[in-house]
């Protein structure tokens, strides 16, 4: 397919070209970037561009498919729908589904039903130990083997650090990133908000900054003796950035992702009732968001991902004590991202697509996160002043459980070009 993406503002973080201008593709790579193209053959589609960021696919590093075994909260097809409607032209699903992605063969069936079915790229992560149980090594090798570009044991820690120090020295001898979930399980206690005088008044049971601070500074010290790429997911705390900028000072082989949820809410927003305000890590206290949009700003944390975890209405209708945690996030993510950073001054739109896709793709030693002539065309459009109210009730997604139905918002994407194939669009 030929497409001519006319007159947007292009944004290049690989080198840093940020111009109004035209991007040409043709046979799923980027032939052309420039003003005023004019293909010799006629483009299948014109996408006109005007006052549109044009940027590099987005890639969303933390994402729940719920396939196999869950899937009547989502499944690869809709997730990948909903991806697509979200910006993202790739999206690694985490591991913690029925049965656990411990081994090639799992890894693969994700991987070729995604390759029939999906309109954007989805890869696999895969567990750390067999059944997410924390007891033995899962078959890491034959995961690698089968495309995982990452392990994680998402969801949980691994406790036992002698096979997590061991599963870090694999990862490094792969030279793939493992993705730490940092949680002590011994000091969460049945909590559910985050541990403050918010959830004294609700009554609830709390989880400390501690019990993912503890967590984080034990995995950096592993990477640092390892030699692990260590990426931390879902950064809540303000001790989080601060670790995470001591790690790079020291030159620790260590990245960082922060939530949408956890730069625009605080647990002060928090509705009694409602359990799409439970997340894990919980949403904390003003400072711990403020250290977050900072360390995004100063480029200490690395990438925005979503932690998309949809659940079913009557799952989320149970009591916050008892509901699973967790907020679907592809299709919100822009937008918020737009409306909280990029309108408010704390991002540029550069560092917008540096966070959301060529950073990701650095990460997992992706040749994508580029506009650069001849890569692959994995092309994302993006109206950053339209203006909308974000209605669940229309998203993609299985999921519906967002804490920011109702809102409103700037920042609208317009088309999605995966493999210069288009994917979504208005």
């Amino acid at each position: 397919m030929k497409i001519l993406i006319k007159g947007g503002r292009i944004l290049n973080p690989s080198d840093k070209t940020d111009e109004i201008g035209d991007l040409y593709i043709e046979d799923g790579v980027i032939k052309e970037r420039g003003k005023d193209l004019s293909p010799q053959e006629t483009p299948d589609k014109v996408i006109d561009a005007a006052g549109c960021y044009v940027m590099p696919g987005l890639i969303d590093l933390h994402v729940h498919l719920r396939d196999p075994g869950l899937t009547y909260k989502e499944d690869i097809v809709t997730g990948a729908k909903a991806a697509a409607r979200g910006g993202f032209t790739t999206i690694l699903a985490m591991p913690n589904t029925k049965p656990v992605i411990d081994c090639g063969d799992r890894v693969s069936y994700v991987h070729n039903k995604a390759k029939d079915m999906a309109p954007v790229h989805v890869l696999q992560i895969g567990a750390i130990t067999k059944m997410q149980k924390g007891e033995e090594l899962a078959d890491i090798e034959s995961m690698i083997q089968a495309g995982s570009p990452a392990i994680s044991e998402d969801g949980k820690s691994v406790m036992n650090m002698r096979l997590y120090r061991e599963a870090m020295e694999i990862a490094a001898r792969y030279d793939i990133p493992v993705f730490a979930h940092c949680e002590d399980q011994n000091m969460v206690n049945g909590g559910c908000v985050n541990e403050d005088e918010n959830s004294r008044k609700m009554g609830l049971p709390g989880i400390s900054n501690a019990v993912e601070d503890v967590i984080a500074a034990r995995d950096i010290i592993l990477a640092k003796e390892t030699g692990a790429r260590l990426h931390l997911c879902h950064c809540s705390t303000k001790d989080s950035v601060r670790m995470v900028q001591l790690a790079k000072e020291e030159g620790i082989p260590v990245t960082a992702e922060v939530c949408p949820h956890h730069f625009t809410l605080t647990s002060d927003d928090i509705q009694p009732a409602d359990t799409n305000y439970k997340m894990n890590p919980p949403l904390r206290t003003k400072e711990d968001r403020d250290a977050l949009i900072k360390g995004l700003q100063e480029d200490i944390m690395d990438v925005i991902s979503t932690d998309h975890a949809p659940h079913s209405r009557e799952e989320k209708m149970q009591p916050m004590t008892k509901a699973p945690f967790g907020i679907v996030g592809l299709e919100t993510s822009v937008a918020l991202t737009i409306t909280q950073l990029v309108d408010k001054g704390h991002l540029t739109p550069m560092q917008m697509a540096e966070k959301m896709s060529y950073n990701p793709a650095k990460i997992i030693h992706s040749d994508r996160g580029t506009l650069d002539i001849g890569k692959p065309a994995d092309v994302t459009v993006i109206d950053p002043e339209a203006e909308y109210t974000i209605d669940s009730m229309t998203f993609l997604s299985k999921g519906k459980n967002t804490p920011f139905d109702g809102w409103k918002v700037k920042g609208l994407v317009k088309a999605t070009i995966c493999d210069g194939e288009i994917a979504y669009q208005i």
